[in-house]
């Protein structure tokens, strides 16, 4: 069942490789079949139009021979004397006048009893030469009324036995169009297999451009052997893209570094005389406090936007460095809580199995890491709602999780939480002061770290994040 599933999925109605297959594969089969329609009829007219030309030629002659002999002979003997004609063996003749036979001329072997009695039953022949099937076998019939000195004296008919003639051509037929099916099956599958082959060189083009990163795009390079000219083409026009992406991307990473490095010191500076100014409030109103905390409060928020866009730059460029040691994952839990305690009024649960685990990590870091968490966490949930940390051990993965009875995040957006500036809802983050940045720090520093992050929510029931880092064995 797992394999079928498989080819199902890679099977694509809107892939190149199936329309080129399918429409090579009809006009395949349109070309046979029309070969096949056309040796049919030739076959047809070999084998079966000689007959018809036979009796078209008795049918000429007959009535002729009829009316020389009745000018000798009595009617009955004229009959059987015309009929008697070497000329028209293997023919069965015979003259109907109403239900009654008036003469009948049989040649040896021309078709069995019950045959010839349906046969002769027939009450309409054609004007012209017409191939019929009486039971099992197959008969050429004509038939025209019998004037002799100007008596109507019933219907003339004649009719031969094309049974083996008319067998052998059904038959070759039928080997026909069973062969033209296997042939049309073969150069299906050996066309679909000479287009995957072609397709071959677009399929590393988009495997090579899917595995392409953002530091990599200075160096990434196409390289295609025995490819076609076309294909060749289209993979240096790739590279000239990528280049002008990677240099646009240098430009933006640059122009983010410049700005935060600008703007931190001297933000750092207001933000340092708001707060001493505001330790000196004994001559100030309400309104110039309140003034003046807001005005601390931005500041504060948009020096740590900064340090986060310097993070995310540095690790752009493979200047973030990690001092990654020994971290035991119980004492950290009981700092942060500490740290959290002291900012908010709320509840944290540390939930551990064991009494000490030990991961490879930078602490600092894995700290600023929980700290985001636990503060999107609170944002996001109702005020009083507990917060649950639980640590535990999988093999030779240490496992964090931040645990939250908020209001969830939406299955559209899950897959893309941790991108840059991205947020679920705009109007609630703007209120509660996020940036959009604090998901992405947390991936970036997880992952620098050498561990994962990944996030499991359901709407109304909360969230919850988990971190695996690698332990020391």
């Amino acid at each position: 069942m797992n394999r079928l599933t498989r080819i199902f999925h890679k099977f694509d109605p809107f892939s190149l490789q199936f329309r080129l297959t399918i429409g090579i594969a009809a006009f395949s089969t349109l070309g046979f079949a029309s070969l096949a329609t056309w040796t049919s009829w030739q076959m047809q007219q070999f084998l079966i139009d000689n007959h018809k030309q036979n009796i078209e030629r008795i049918a000429s002659r007959l009535p002729d021979d009829i009316e020389v002999y009745s000018e000798m002979l009595p009617t009955e003997k004229a009959l059987e004397k015309a009929f008697s004609n070497p000329n028209y063996e293997n023919t069965l003749l015979w003259v109907r006048n109403g239900n009654k036979i008036i003469t009948k001329f049989n040649s040896v072997n021309l078709a069995s009893n019950s045959d010839l009695t349906e046969l002769i039953s027939l009450s309409s022949m054609p004007a012209k030469p017409k191939v019929v099937q009486v039971k099992q076998g197959y008969f050429i019939i004509w038939g025209e009324n019998l004037i002799v000195k100007g008596k109507l004296l019933g219907t003339i008919c004649a009719a031969q036995d094309i049974t083996r003639d008319q067998t052998m051509f059904i038959a070759i037929v039928q080997n026909v169009i069973i062969a033209s099916t296997l042939v049309i099956i073969v150069i299906s599958g050996i066309i679909a297999f000479y287009i995957k082959h072609s397709l071959q060189p677009l399929r590393q083009i988009s495997q090579m451009t899917a595995a392409i990163e953002a530091e990599d795009l200075g160096e990434a390079k196409l390289y295609l052997d025995k490819a076609p000219s076309e294909v060749k083409e289209l993979a240096q026009t790739v590279d000239m893209m990528l280049s002008r992406l990677s240099q646009s991307w240098e430009k933006q990473r640059q122009f983010t570094s410049n700005v935060s490095h600008e703007l931190r010191t001297p933000l750092t500076i207001v933000h340092g005389y708001l707060q001493s100014v505001l330790r000196r409030q004994q001559n100030l109103t309400e309104i110039q406090k309140e003034a003046l905390e807001t005005a601390a409060s931005e500041a504060e928020r948009t020096i740590n936007i900064l340090e986060h866009l310097l993070d995310l730059v540095r690790a752009d460029s493979g200047y973030l460095q990690f001092h990654l040691q020994t971290c035991i994952l119980n004492d950290l839990l009981s700092e942060i809580v500490d740290i959290v305690y002291k900012n908010n009024d709320i509840t944290i649960n540390i939930q551990a199995e064991l009494d000490s685990i030990t991961v490879k990590a930078d602490s600092r870091r894995l700290k600023q890491v929980l700290l985001n968490l636990i503060d999107n966490a609170i944002q996001y949930s109702d005020p009083g709602s507990p917060i649950n940390l639980k640590i535990k051990q999988d093999k030779d993965k240490g496992i964090i999780e931040v645990c939250d009875n908020g209001y969830g995040i939406p299955l559209q957006h899950q897959s893309r939480i941790f991108e840059r500036f991205y947020r679920v809802d705009e109007a609630r983050t703007r209120s509660t002061g996020g940036t959009g940045l604090g998901l992405s720090i947390v991936k970036t520093f997880v992952e620098g770290m050498g561990g994962t992050v990944e996030v499991l929510s359901q709407l109304g029931k909360g969230s919850i994040f988990t971190i695996k880092l690698p332990i020391l064995l």
